[in-house]
């Protein structure tokens, strides 16, 4: 029986992996194992463990490698943490292939673990572009590290290749954000508004802001010219997610408490929405603001706009209701007007997006069950 070890450490990465792992567990011919780590063991980001153990998983190891602190010193400390808690994992674990999503710190100190061990890597998510965050760079390292490819588009698909990897390894399977959706049963209106105790209103907008990690000493410029812009609209109602635990994060995150303070009467915040809600919420809310990758992938399939800003997204494909703009507070304000303008008078119906492809769990699934693993270790550099 093939162990199959899934590692997560965001919230939101633990939403996109739910369903995939569910299907591991549930497969004969596979073992689950899991490891957890960075925000699901943090007090200040939801204890969210709790919540991947409610869900009926078991987790084999925590790896605690998260400081209080979200400087470069400390970030970089943190990985070196989770370097060490990964080898003491894979020493009692020894799992026969790392299953691993996206772009994460933690994920880069997981695979860079695993290299020395010879544990082979399955990634997901690889082959896009972030050009605005250092997440491009890990991103493109633990393809390097992988051994198994799963792209959530063609275009990806080659850029992975043109990293050197064996086309035969790398797949397009699209993307499971998208794919969940089908098996996820979505609150209505007045539920979903109960459970966060938050009334929409005529015009609600849901902003998701990470720090860019690129720019230098930005994050709280930045952020003050969107809630500048969310302030001016003050028929609007705000509901945000707090961002990761990336380098500046904490700034924000202070931010937007401080925000939220000073117009209770129209928002409020969460650090963990969970899967279900976010994904609800895009059924009703008007607009999503910000710079999350959730604007550009999921969005669009429920027919909702984006307003993407700055440079953190820059380069992912998008669909046709993803606007961009600068992050400055004249370019956010007049855009986010044109879109809440538009949405009320047209609407905007389900587009064509570029990340979807139908049953990307089990497709994923199928690969993992009938790939070899003899000799998946060793690879050559593949040349165009």
């Amino acid at each position: 029986m093939r162990k199959i070890c899934v590692i997560t450490g965001s919230r939101a990465e633990y939403g996109l992996l739910n369903h995939l792992m569910n299907l591991i567990q549930e497969d004969p011919e596979l073992s689950l194992q899991l490891i957890v780590t960075n925000m699901h063991l943090s007090h200040e980001f939801g204890l969210t463990y709790k919540k991947i153990e409610q869900d009926g998983f078991r987790i084999d190891k925590k790896v605690e490698m998260l400081l209080s602190s979200d400087t470069p010193n400390a970030t970089t400390k943190s990985v070196g943490l989770a370097i060490i808690g990964f080898a003491d994992a894979y020493e009692d674990l020894k799992p026969d292939m790392l299953l691993v999503l996206g772009d994460r710190y933690e994920i880069l100190a997981a695979v860079s673990s695993a290299l020395f061990f010879r544990i082979p890597v399955a990634h997901i998510h690889g082959g896009e572009i972030t050009e605005g965050a250092y997440d491009d760079s890990i991103r493109h390292a633990i393809t390097k590290m992988s051994h198994l490819h799963f792209t959530s588009t063609e275009a990806y698909r080659n850029r992975v290749i043109q990293l050197g990897e064996n086309p035969e390894r790398v797949f397009n399977v699209g993307a499971l954000g998208i794919d969940n959706i089908k098996y996820i049963k979505l609150f209505d209106r007045n539920d979903l508004e109960n459970n966060l105790n938050f009334r929409f209103g005529n015009k609600c907008v849901l902003v998701t802001y990470h720090p860019v990690t690129l720019d230098n000493n930005s994050a709280g410029e930045q952020m003050q010219n969107l809630l500048d812009a969310l302030e001016a609209v003050k028929e609007l109602r705000i509901i945000f997610t707090l961002p990761n635990s990336d380098t500046n994060g904490r700034i924000i995150i202070d931010m937007i408490n401080a925000f939220v303070k000073n117009n209770s009467d129209r928002t409020t915040a969460f650090s963990d929405l969970g899967q279900v809600r976010y994904l609800s919420l895009l059924k009703f809310v008007d607009v999503v603001v910000g710079n999350s990758s959730s604007g550009i992938i999921e969005a669009p399939s429920f027919g909702i706009p984006t307003l993407n800003i700055g440079d953190r997204q820059k380069g992912r494909l998008r669909a046709d209701t993803v606007v961009d703009c600068d992050p400055e507070f004249k370019d956010i304000h007049e855009n986010l007007l044109l879109m809440l303008s538009e949405k009320e008078k047209y609407g905007f119906p389900p587009v064509e997006n570029p990340y979807f492809k139908d049953n990307t769990a089990g497709l994923i699934l199928d690969i993992l069950k009938k790939t070899s693993f003899n000799n998946i270790f060793k690879k050559g550099f593949y040349d165009l």
